[in-house]
């Protein structure tokens, strides 16, 4: 009887010390997943930046899988039009936004009160003038109509290649880049300037032949099939200050995952890709 008795004191001493083994190796397990998931979680870091369909859209795509490799995950979130992106972006929706060059931006900042930032330049989008008529810009004739976009913060540019034409020029000591038609001080061809359509609708007024000139900005001329290379019949020079930037909230300048994208988005494979892919049309920068 005692041996039986001793017996069973054993065996359940020995199912005990089981059970509790058992319990601490599911709990052990459980924690090694947990803090799997956890350290995941830690070292993959989502940025959801917007913009435009080309080239911008298309140059980050090319960065995703590098930032992969260094913990970003990569949502790009695409746009047609140039309201949207900074309306997203101070809302909240976007982490950053890559479409705009910096005189537009600052001419958003101050017209909505945007607390932006430039977080950093990677290219520039030579703009460019496109006539079905006229096969050089200072073959225009009086009374010409040239066509540009509502987006003032455009108007500069164009006006600022009429003038190095000879074909107008502008009140003397303002800023370029500012300039509107009512800063023309000689207009010897009288032409007339034609200033309400929408930037992404200026590629369809130039395929029905509208105007005698359309200004055209890059991305959506790439889009709509054109090459500004070869089809602009004037075409901005490399010196261009229209940078267009990575633009985020003040203070996200400092995040770490906003630095590597630039960095990446101006490392020296994304450059030779925008160089390869767009053959001057989009020019890359370093700073």
């Amino acid at each position: 009887m005692k041996k039986l008795t001793g017996f069973i004191l054993l065996l359940v001493l020995a199912l005990a010390l089981a059970a509790c083994g058992t319990k601490k190796e599911e709990s052990g397990n459980g924690s090694t997943a947990d803090n799997g998931d956890k350290e995941k979680t830690e070292e993959t870091k989502k940025l959801v930046v917007g913009a435009s369909n080309v080239p911008h859209a298309v140059i980050l795509e090319e960065a995703q899988p590098i930032l992969e490799e260094k913990g970003i995950e990569l949502e790009i979130v695409p746009f047609q039009d140039y309201i949207l992106p900074n309306k997203n972006l101070d809302q909240g929706q976007l982490d950053a936004n890559y479409f705009q060059h910096i005189p537009y931006l600052e001419a958003q900042k101050k017209e909505f009160g945007y607390d932006f930032v430039n977080a950093g330049g990677i290219h520039i989008e030579p703009i460019g003038i496109y006539s079905k008529k006229h096969k050089k810009l200072e073959n225009l004739p009086q009374g010409a109509e040239i066509i540009m976009s509502s987006s003032v913060a455009d108007h500069g540019r164009a006006l600022s290649m009429l003038e190095a034409k000879g074909l107008i020029k502008l009140k003397e000591g303002i800023d370029k880049t500012t300039a509107t038609v009512d800063d023309i001080t000689e207009n010897s061809k009288k032409l007339k300037f034609k200033t309400d359509i929408e930037a992404a609708l200026l590629t369809q007024v130039y395929e029905k032949n509208e105007g005698d000139a359309v200004l055209i900005n890059s991305n959506y001329a790439i889009d709509a099939g054109l090459n500004p290379m070869e089809d602009a019949i004037e075409i901005e020079d490399s010196e261009s200050p229209y940078v267009n930037v990575i633009a985020v909230n003040a203070g996200d300048e400092n995040r770490e995952e906003i630095k590597t994208l630039v960095e990446v988005l101006r490392s020296e494979k994304i450059q030779d890709f925008i160089k390869s892919e767009y053959k001057g049309a989009v020019v890359p920068v370093s700073e």
